[in-house]
C-alpha cells in the first residue's frame, strides 16, 4: 500500500524540533521548480515544504488547478511534503489560500500596529482552523525586497510581545525578526544573526513553540558572480551566513525560507545556455538544465543549511512506501 507523502505541518514540525533540524520551505512558481525541490528531497532523504506565493498566483492563470497539481506532486513522493501559501497580506488572500486546499497559510500582518495584527490574525486563524488548515503568522519587521514583500527597515521581535501575540491569536507558528532580510540589502558584510534575541524568544514562547526565519537565503558571492558573468546586472546584496542559519535550529527555528539563492542558479544557468546554444531552439535544452541548478542547490541547503538530509521520518519510523 501506497502512503501519501503530503503531511501535515505539525508532522514535520515535531520531528524537526526533536532532531534539531529545519525544514527549507522553497518558493515554486511552476512545475519546473516543484520537481526541482521534489526531486532534491528524494535524493537527500529530506523533509520538505513546497512554498506558493501571491507572485505565483500571479504567475499562475490557473492557479486553482495548479494547487491541485502541487498536491499530486507532493502525494507522488517518498519523502514528507508540506505545502505553505506565504506572505498574505490580506485576510481574503489567507482565506483565499485556504480555499484552494492549501494546507498552511502564512499571514503576514507585521507591517500592522500590534493590535491590529492581532485582531487580523486571529481572524484567519479561526477561518483556517475550521478547515483543518495550518496559520503561520508574523511579527517584527524586516527590510529588504523579495517576490512581493517589502520592507524599508528592521524591527526584531520582541519576546514578551511575541509570547503575548501567540497567546492572542491562537497562529500555530511564528515567524520573527531576528536579523535576516527579504533577498538582501545592500551592505558590505553578511547581515548577523542576532541569536540573543533568537534565544529570549524561544525562552518567552511556550516550549516546543515552532519558530520560523523568513530571508533565509545567503546571497552568496559566487552566485551573483555566476549570473553576472552570463550578462546580467545584478546587485550583490548580503544577508545572513549559511552557518548562522544553520545554527538556528538550536534555538527552536523549525522551518527557513530559501528562495533567492536557488533562483539565481536558475536563471544563470538558463542565461549560459542560451549563450552556448546558438543554432537550436528547443527550450528544453536550456529549462532542463536550469531545474537541474535549481535542484542542485536545494540539495546543498538541505545537506549544509537545514541539515535535513537524511531525516526522512516516513522510513525511519518505519512506515517507508
Amino acid at each position: 500500500m501506497i502512503r501519501m507523502a503530503l503531511v501535515p505541518m505539525k508532522a514535520l514540525f515535531e520531528d524537526a524540533m526533536k532532531r534539531k533540524y529545519t525544514v527549507g520551505a522553497y518558493n515554486i512558481f511552476n512545475l519546473d521548480t516543484m520537481v526541482a525541490v521534489l526531486q532534491a528531497a528524494e535524493k537527500e532523504e529530506s523533509p520538505v515544504i513546497l512554498q506558493l506565493s501571491m507572485g505565483s498566483r500571479k504567475y499562475q492563470p490557473y492557479f486553482s488547478t495548479f494547487v491541485q497539481c502541487v498536491r499530486m506532486y507532493a502525494e507522488a513522493v517518498t519523502v514528507p511534503v508540506g505545502i505553505n501559501h506565504d506572505h498574505c497580506k490580506t485576510v481574503e488572500n489567507a482565506k483565499e489560500a485556504v480555499d484552494y486546499g492549501i494546507p498552511s497559510v502564512m499571514f503576514d500582518g507585521s507591517h500592522l500596529p500590534f493590535d491590529e495584527n492581532v485582531r487580523l490574525t486571529r481572524e484567519v486563524v479561526r477561518y483556517a482552523h475550521s478547515h483543518d488548515a495550518w496559520v503561520e503568522a508574523e511579527l517584527g519587521r524586516m527590510a529588504g525586497f523579495e517576490d512581493e514583500v517589502f520592507g524599508e527597515s528592521t524591527q526584531f521581535t520582541d519576546p514578551q510581545m511575541a509570547a503575548r501575540f501567540i497567546a492572542e491569536t491562537g497562529c500555530d507558528s511564528l515567524a520573527v525578526s531576528v536579523g535576516t532580510s527579504h533577498g538582501g540589502v545592500l551592505e558590505d558584510h553578511p547581515l548577523p544573526l542576532h541569536f540573543e534575541v533568537l534565544d529570549a524568544i524561544r525562552r518567552a514562547v511556550p516550549e516546543g513553540y515552532p519558530l520560523v526565519l523568513h530571508g533565509a537565503a545567503s546571497v552568496p558571492e559566487d552566485l551573483v558572480a555566476a549570473i553576472n558573468a552570463q550578462g546580467a546586472q545584478v546587485r550583490q546584496m548580503r544577508n545572513c551566513t549559511e552557518e548562522d542559519i544553520s545554527r538556528a535550529a538550536a534555538y527552536g527555528v523549525v522551518k527557513a525560507n530559501m528562495d533567492v539563492d536557488n533562483h539565481l542558479c536558475y536563471s544563470a544557468m538558463i542565461r549560459r545556455k542560451q549563450r552556448e546554444i546558438l543554432e537550436k531552439y528547443d527550450p528544453r535544452m536550456y529549462l532542463k538544465p536550469a531545474r537541474e541548478a535549481f535542484e542542485e542547490e536545494v540539495r546543498h541547503k538541505m545537506k549544509e543549511v537545514s541539515r535535513s538530509s537524511g531525516k526522512n521520518w516516513l522510513k525511519t519510523e518505519g512506515r517507508a512506501l
